[in-house]
């Protein structure tokens, strides 16, 4: 194994799940280290601090939630994604609340698990050093300049649509939930439907097809992501 290779703590208490998911990263060049429950995790961290997590929420000795907000205070910017069972919706805006990057939910395809793990640790190093031009398709976003162009046009926004998209880009590739985006933009506000006619204004200003939107997806019940730059 390199010792540049990027080391990926799975926790998960299905052994098939760690077996697929020690192959399908191993496959991809990841180290991947296995804990099946939240103390072999934690003791894991501190033998090994990890580049990525992998956490499944269904854990045997404590609550997934628990062991992500104990993650989170021993490391502010370790990329962390979520394994969910299918309809566990607010256990999913917990664990975004809480500082998880993203979340896939069970059964999960091997191809859209890396996927988003690549999206994760581009999210980590865009934090770090954030890039002055984001761009994704035709889209692009000056953060610098405050200009934006769809396609070389120029894009004319509203201050608020603005700082919506600013947000988006500073965070894109990660799912940002209601409750984050309307502290973020609005701080007192707490109706997310403030936050439907944004993102539907922004829509009709940088999607090609506003009704099949491209870059600002939506995360059904949970919020929403800007597609990461490829």
């Amino acid at each position: 194994m390199s010792a540049m290779a990027i080391k990926v703590l799975v926790i998960d208490d299905e052994p098939p799940i760690r077996k697929l998911l020690r192959m399908g990263l191993g496959s991809q060049g990841y180290e991947v280290i296995e804990a099946s429950n939240g103390k072999l995790a934690l003791q894991a961290m501190a033998n090994t601090p990890p580049d990525l997590v992998v956490l499944d929420l269904g854990l045997p000795d404590l609550p997934g939630n628990e062991l992500l907000r104990q993650i989170r205070a021993r490391s502010e910017a370790v990329p962390i994604v979520v394994l969910s069972s299918r309809g566990d919706e607010a256990g999913k805006v917990e664990a975004l609340d809480l500082g998880a990057d993203d979340y896939v939910t069970k059964p999960f395809g091997m191809d859209e698990l890396l996927a988003r793990l690549r999206a994760a640790l581009r999210h980590q190093l865009q934090v770090q050093g954030e890039r002055p031009v984001f761009r994704v398709g035709d889209l692009s976003v000056d953060l610098v300049r405050r200009i934006v162009k769809l396609a070389d046009k120029d894009v004319k926004l509203s201050p608020k649509e603005y700082d919506l998209l600013r947000v988006l880009v500073q965070h894109a590739g990660k799912v940002l939930t209601h409750k984050f985006l309307l502290h973020e933009l609005w701080d007192e506000l707490t109706d997310a439907q403030y936050l439907r006619v944004y993102v539907r204004q922004l829509r009709q200003k940088i999607e090609p097809d506003p009704e099949r939107p491209q870059y600002l997806l939506t995360e059904t019940g949970i919020g929403y992501r800007l597609k990461a730059p490829n």
